[in-house]
């Protein structure tokens, strides 16, 4: 593009980072304590964190990168669109209602509620983090090649800069206004994105006469490999049995992925009750399901008017095809329609790239305030009252003065006194321990988003799509393990749940750098280099059983006699609410 075409873009470009920072100047104003910048108070509705866990998940690489492998690759593209909805019948069914009613901020409070905190956290808040920046890179991968390719500089200074900037509102976002902020960006970000698949689906199927059969035959066609675009093993099953497994292992990443990733989890508690995170989740089940209708639509309609083979031209990993199919629809790149199209398309990827890495961005920021940091060692707990202590007239936890007085003059009501005193102070300790942690979050969000900005230039030929598929890798390997022992298994212990996170995580970083995707391919992070080892492309079908089975071993080793008291009491939250936050 060029020209005229490019000015609109880059007005709308414009257009679309000041609404971004109007909302979030406007949610700032709001200073208000650390629920409220996490989770806005737990006051939204159902229907508003649905469309915003919906705006969350729809990332780039869902309307790019899904889009270009459906493309390429036909049937087996298709694998990410059916898997990342299944994903999202693993939260309704098995964490929805116990992460909210046994969380507060984090994944980590669900399992400190049972465990050692300490240790517990630091293991969580890694992993968080963790899956956040593979998330993260994926996003500002997705907007720098869109970016470039709409002012025709693709893999110029124009995917630099992008990137950059992408970085820099990331940072702005979540720093500003919090969760607030980053929930009506969302919301905002999904009417939009759906809107703008369906306007595209509805062009295809009109340009094919509603035909489904005719569109399938043409993608056949488009894609040069005929009647093997329709069938299994495009990609996955024409290099042996190591390409059979990643079909395997990805597919088992997506489907538990879903249930283990930090900024969907964090969600959950922005409603007010178990039942509202339940309907959140049917909300976002029903738009993630149309969209992922319309993507397979998208996909085959760009193989049969633009051809695999001219997407494979423009970005080897399929990047550019929903651009190029925007182009197709409206006549051009010379075209009046062809323009406004692609224009339509930059806008709602941009959009979908701001969304996401607020989403992501405050969630690893507050693994690192909530977890990391309240787990330093300098951090101290209130007291407990002493055994013996008289305490039916002591203060409540959020009583603000520890003097009110206790019948008696025994040791027992001088202890309570003592105790009463020192539950105030601690009640100020918290107070400034919460804004610490906001700060905290702040900070990190700089951190995090400079070191996303490096991987994101490093990895610029990577599918954005796949990307994702190795943060769904590491979700499912080490948070989902842990979760669901602590929700559900009796004898877990505190050395199990720390074996269950690092047992997955480590191994499925670890494959990950020995792995075709880091080095010895030409699209690998480092081309020049081949140490790879490890034949998959994703870890998930090792390291997700790796980390149910480590949790598993650590308690069966582990000299930790489990709290049955405080399993019950996490049994009873998780099952009906009772004592929820």
């Amino acid at each position: 593009m060029s020209g005229g075409p490019q000015a609109s873009v880059l007005v709308l470009f414009t257009s679309v980072v000041a609404a971004t920072l109007a909302v979030t100047i406007r949610a700032g104003r709001r200073r208000g304590s650390a629920e409220e910048f996490f989770t806005v108070g737990r006051l939204l509705t159902p229907m508003e964190n649905g469309f915003a866990m919906a705006g969350g998940h729809l990332s780039v690489a869902s309307f790019l990168g899904i889009t270009g492998l459906i493309a390429l690759y036909g049937y087996d593209g298709m694998l990410y669109s059916v898997g990342l909805l299944a994903g999202w019948l693993m939260v309704l069914l098995l964490v929805a209602e116990p992460v909210r009613n046994c969380g507060r901020f984090t994944p980590a409070d669900v399992v400190a509620a049972r465990m050692r905190v300490r240790p517990v956290r630091i293991a969580l808040g890694c992993s968080s983090v963790t899956v956040s920046l593979l998330y993260l890179v994926a996003q500002v991968v997705g907007a720098g090649t869109m970016v470039a390719l709409m002012l025709g500089q693709a893999g110029g200074a124009a995917y630099t800069w992008t990137v950059l900037g992408v970085g820099a509102l990331m940072v702005v976002h979540v720093s500003c206004g919090g969760m607030r902020a980053t929930t009506w960006i969302q919301i905002g970000k999904a009417v939009l994105l759906i809107g703008g698949a369906l306007t595209l689906t509805v062009l295809v199927l009109l340009r094919f006469g509603g035909d489904l059969g005719g569109l399938l035959v043409a993608a056949a066609r488009g894609s040069g490999h005929g009647a093997d675009f329709l069938a299994p093993g495009l990609r996955y099953g024409g290099e042996g049995w190591a390409a059979r497994l990643d079909f395997v292992s990805l597919g088992l990443a997506l489907v538990l992925g879903t249930a283990g990733l930090p900024h969907i989890l964090a969600r959950l508690s922005t409603v007010p009750t178990a039942r509202a995170a339940r309907r959140s989740v049917v909300w976002a089940v029903c738009l993630i399901g149309g969209f992922s209708l319309m993507t397979v639509v998208l996909g085959l309609g760009t193989a049969a008017l633009v051809g695999s083979g001219a997407v494979r031209g423009s970005s080897p990993a399929g990047n550019t095809a929903m651009p190029l199919l925007s182009l197709a629809l409206g006549g051009g790149a010379a075209s009046t329609g062809g323009a406004a199209l692609a224009a339509l398309v930059a806008v709602i990827a941009v959009a979908a790239v701001l969304a996401v890495v607020a989403g992501l961005t405050l969630a690893a920021s507050a693994a690192v305030a909530h977890d990391l940091y309240a787990s330093s060692p300098r951090r101290r707990r209130p007291p407990h009252p002493p055994h013996g202590a008289v305490t039916d007239t002591v203060p409540h936890a959020g009583a603000d003065t520890g003097m009110e007085p206790v019948a008696g003059t025994g040791a027992g009501a001088m202890r309570a006194r003592a105790w009463a005193a020192g539950r105030a102070r601690a009640g100020k300790r918290t107070a400034g321990a919460a804004k610490g942690e906001v700060a905290v979050a702040r900070g990190a969000a700089v951190v995090i988003g400079a070191v996303a900005v490096g991987l994101g230039l490093l990895a610029r030929e990577r599918n954005v799509a796949f990307l994702v598929g190795l943060a769904f890798a590491v979700a499912a390997s080490a948070n989902l393990p842990v979760l669901l022992y602590a929700l559900f298994w009796r004898r877990f212990t505190t050395r199990g749940a720390l074996w269950a996170v690092y047992g997955g995580l480590l191994p499925a970083v670890a494959l990950t750098a020995l792995s075709p995707v880091v080095s010895g391919s030409p699209q690998a992070l480092f081309p020049g280099l081949d140490f790879a080892c490890f034949p998959l492309e994703n870890p998930g079908l090792v390291s997700i059983p790796l980390g149910f089975l480590a949790g598993w071993l650590g308690t069966l080793l582990s000299r930790e006699r489990p709290d049955k008291a405080r399993y019950a009491e996490t049994e009873v939250r998780s099952l009906t609410g009772a004592g929820a936050v």
